[in-house]
């Protein structure tokens, strides 16, 4: 690994450290829930209250279709979430939490907010690329967001097809 500060190897090193310390941080605070990180990022991910097609959860939450079934099959046996066929694609299975999943979200939220807040990241310096008023936190997460969607050729797609033909 070079010891030039802001290699590329840096850069894969910091992230993969930081979301491993992450990980294990909130980890630990689940668990007292039994909820698992891959359980935390489907019920953050349905909190929206949209439901989202089971291909759309497993991209989002990082897991094979196979995992993910098993995983929401145990949100569901916990009262958590529930399955639906999408009304306009009757192919395809829309996940959303149950009115449980949804108090238990709210309630593990605020738990994660607070252990991250004691990280003092909403105190980090505002890069000069941050939005004026806008959180450091928030910030760092558009960055990496911005960064994901460059280094993603699926959400590449995504956006690109969500900005429509080009002229």
């Amino acid at each position: 690994m070079s010891h030039v500060p802001g290699t590329p190897a840096d850069l894969l090193r910091s992230l993969t450290r930081a979301e491993r310390l992450l990980s294990r941080r909130l980890g630990a605070i689940l668990a007292d829930d039994a909820i698992s990180i891959e359980a935390w990022r489907v019920l953050c991910l349905l909190a929206d209250g949209q439901g989202h097609p089971m291909s759309e959860v497993s991209a989002e939450a990082s897991l094979p279709p196979g995992t993910l079934t098993k995983l929401v099959d145990q949100l569901v046996d916990r009262n958590l979430v529930f399955r639906r066929i999408d009304p306009i694609d009757r192919r395809r299975i829309r996940a959303y939490l149950t009115a449980r999943g949804r108090r238990e979200h709210a309630r593990l939220d605020e738990r994660v907010r607070a252990s991250i807040a004691e990280l003092g990241i909403t105190e980090m310096g505002v890069a000069e690329t941050s939005e004026p008023g806008t959180p450091p936190a928030a910030n760092l997460v558009r960055q990496l967001d911005d960064l994901i969607d460059r280094l993603d050729p699926a959400r590449q797609r995504v956006h690109a097809d969500a900005a429509g033909p080009h002229r």
